[in-house]
């Protein structure tokens, strides 16, 4: 194998969105970083089943319908 080629791997912390806290080896950062997730298997619906479900608060969502709420693809003329 070529030398020099592989990742550095070092320790970091992970800090979930109900801030539970592990240790984990990454490339990400450097040694000691820390990772605050904004999504995760606890709050994401597509770990949990979808009862629960995601908020846009003022992104995507909001401003397609601003952009686009009173066209009325579909509805009866």
């Amino acid at each position: 194998m070529k030398p020099d080629i592989h990742p550095n791997y070092h320790m970091i912390k992970v800090v979930m969105t109900n801030g539970v806290e592990f240790m984990t080896r990454s490339t990400y950062g450097e040694d000691g970083a820390t990772l605050h997730l904004d999504i995760d298997p606890n709050t994401h619906p597509a770990w949990t089943g979808g009862s629960q479900q995601l908020v846009d608060r003022g992104g995507r969502l909001s401003r397609f319908n601003t952009r686009f709420g009173g066209i009325g693809i579909g509805a009866k003329k």
